[in-house]
């Protein structure tokens, strides 16, 4: 895997990082007044990680199933020049995104989602509550699946990279965890430093739910981006015509 891969699969996991899911659910535990609930936004988060773990693997072995029946038809042309027509698109598309508000003309979190923050807040501890809080982490994340477009971008560059099953594991399981980095970061922002912190969280939070729609066509435009870049590079003609346009310039 080389390190534009890599660079590529790092930007998508920061990309994954500032969902609802990663980020603003977790900034909501960070905001309760009081004790921050150190343990269940653990046990929130790494429930996260295991279900977009077990996700990725298995798409993952799809892909390998598919590439083992069919590896010289989709490193074809045929197939390299669908995959760019395809990144183009999304690329082109998500300049069409237009936000999504509610009637106050402000973008809002779902309602199922609100309710089971409630719950998870108020309860007084115990497993029913960290069950619930691994519920929240499920719907959230079950919410998100339509706009999973980084995630699947990231398995089918992990898919075709060339790596083995356990090192595409490996590699995918680092991609979870670095989708969470950003909310460990705030946790211990928040415990080492509450009132500096507390202000900065809450306007987080609310840019969150403000500028969804934004983030949702900076997904798409990032994941058609670097779709359209891999096939380019397996596209002679493409590299060609790139390098010619660069002389050109020049």
């Amino acid at each position: 895997m080389d390190l534009a891969t890599l660079a590529g699969l790092a930007v998508l996991a920061l990309v994954d990082s500032t969902s609802f899911g990663t980020l603003l659910i977790p900034v909501w535990f960070l905001l309760t007044p009081g004790r921050v609930r150190v343990a269940r936004l653990l046990v929130f988060l790494a429930t996260v990680v295991a279900f977009y773990l077990a996700v990725g693997l298995a798409l993952l072995a799809g892909a390998g199933a598919l590439l083992e029946r069919g590896a010289d038809a989709l490193d074809g042309p045929a197939a390299a020049t669908g995959q760019l027509v395809l990144g183009a698109g999304l690329l082109v598309g998500s300049f069409a995104v237009g936000p999504r508000k509610g009637p106050d003309g402000e973008r809002r979190p779902s309602g199922r989602l609100l309710r089971w923050r409630e719950r998870v807040m108020t309860a007084d501890g115990g497993a029913s509550t960290y069950g619930a809080v691994a519920v929240l982490a499920l719907t959230a994340t079950v919410l998100e699946l339509a706009t999973m477009l980084p995630y699947l971008a990231a398995t089918g560059l992990i898919a075709s990279s060339g790596l083995g099953a356990a090192q595409q594991a490996g590699v995918l399981a680092a991609y979870c965890v670095v989708m969470v980095v950003p909310a460990l970061a705030l946790l211990a922002l928040r415990l080492g430093a509450h009132r500096l912190v507390e202000a900065p969280l809450a306007r987080l939070g609310a840019w969150i739910e403000r500028t969804g729609s934004e983030t949702t066509a900076w997904v798409i435009g990032i994941a058609g981006f670097l779709l359209a870049r891999d096939a380019a590079s397996r596209l002679p003609w493409v590299t060609d015509l790139l390098g010619d346009l660069g002389g050109g310039l020049a």
